[in-house]
């Protein structure tokens, strides 16, 4: 009798399920991100429907962002919804959002492992915004889309690396108490 060796199986990991707040999040995000570059090219559009859904992607804007009025021209006469400091945030939460897709949470530059130390950090790096915006108005420097967007990535990041755990983590149970929830105290 010739015996034949049983193919092999493979052992796999149980597949944890994606909370819905991580769908919701990441939605929510490319609509942040996409709403001010697509905005210029709706409202320029003869398309019916089109620029009306631009008209609230700038009323949107409009009550968000600092100064609009600084955006960039993308489709002339119409700016982008935003300015680059507001674009520059999002931005940053885009980076921390791949990030996390890469490591899951478990590298240390994750603020929200290191309980109220952590929330300060991020306060402190979000602060880095109104920072520079009120820099501008005390006349430290003028606007510079540059400027702006390199503050604006520093106050995403640091907001990122903050939420995106919380948001895409699966949620781990001590107890009755899921672990995301528990915030150390000092």
């Amino acid at each position: 009798m010739v015996r034949t060796a049983a193919p092999p199986t493979a052992t796999a990991k149980p597949k944890q399920s994606r909370p819905r707040r991580s769908l919701i999040a990441d939605v929510i995000l490319v609509g942040l991100v996409s709403g001010p570059v697509a905005a210029p090219f709706l409202a320029a559009t003869d398309w019916p429907i089109l620029p009306q859904i631009a008209h609230i992607i700038y009323f949107m804007g409009d009550h968000v962002c600092p100064q609009p009025e600084m955006a960039l021209a993308l489709m002339s006469p119409y700016l982008m919804a935003v300015c680059m400091r507001c674009f520059g945030t999002l931005m940053g939460l885009v980076v921390t959002r791949y990030l996390f897709s890469v490591n899951q949470g478990d590298a240390p530059y994750w603020l929200n492992r290191y309980g109220w130390l952590g929330l300060l950090l991020t306060l402190g790096l979000c602060l880095v915004y109104p920072f520079e915006l009120y820099a501008q108005y005390w006349g430290w420097w003028e606007y510079n889309n540059g400027v702006v967007t390199l503050f604006g990535l520093v106050s995403g990041l640091g907001l990122g690396a903050y939420i995106m755990p919380l948001l895409h983590q699966s949620t781990r149970t001590s107890g009755n108490n899921p672990v995301w929830t528990r915030l150390p105290l000092p």
